[in-house]
């Protein structure tokens, strides 16, 4: 009988010891995993968009010259996205306490470019409907663009100007808009602000060149 009863307890401390294992011990060495119920997406954290710094212009203090800031604008491949973002950096609102050179409210319709290099940027009618008119202002307003693109874009040489999708002889009756316009840096005043005139005020024809 005692042999017998010392199988007994035996087992039953096995048993016991068992029983902690799995309840209490177990814990130490074994945890559950996740488990993602149906339906449901873990979410994965965007990558960075990759930026460019590029020159904008905008109108300075004085309101006699463009100046030049540089900003970080989204970074497009190829040639002509890059130049569509350029672009609608270029339509923001400006950095206080310059002035914004294209009237506000204009947007990007639309942006080509050709195999030689030459960018078509169609405009909303806005950049004529808003436009403030006089020959300086007209001339802040193309240039911002023309040399947005062709300084920040070796692969652009010239620039074309189109409103709602049509070519125009003027923005506001002064400047040529008839055939595609090169880099002209002559509106530009320095990077950093500056108390006096940056520019002389151009003398335009009546054809529109100066």
């Amino acid at each position: 009988m005692r042999g017998r009863g010392a199988v007994i307890v035996l087992v039953i401390g096995a048993a016991a010891g068992a029983g902690w294992a799995m309840f209490v011990g177990a814990p130490k060495w074994f945890r559950p995993q996740a488990v993602t119920p149906a339906g449901t997406v873990t979410a994965t954290p965007a990558p960075p968009q990759r930026k460019i710094t590029a020159t904008l212009y905008f109108i300075s203090v004085d309101g006699l010259s463009l100046q030049g800031v540089q900003q970080e604008v989204p970074f497009g491949e190829p040639v002509v996205e890059q130049a569509r973002l350029i672009v609608e950096a270029q339509l923001g609102e400006a950095p206080k306490p310059l002035a914004a050179a294209v009237p506000a409210g204009t947007r990007l319709r639309a942006l080509f470019l050709s195999d030689r290099g030459d960018a078509f940027v169609d405009l909303s009618r806005e950049a004529t409907s808003r436009h403030t008119g006089g020959a300086l202002a007209e001339l802040f307003t193309i240039y911002a663009l023309v040399d947005a693109l062709t300084v920040n874009l070796p692969a652009i040489t010239r620039v074309q100007i189109l409103v709602d999708g049509k070519e125009r002889d003027t923005l506001a009756g002064h400047v040529d808009l008839r055939h595609p316009l090169q880099k002209n840096l002559r509106w530009v005043g320095p990077l950093s602000g500056s108390d006096k005139p940056a520019v002389e005020t151009p003398q335009i024809d009546p054809r529109g060149r100066t």
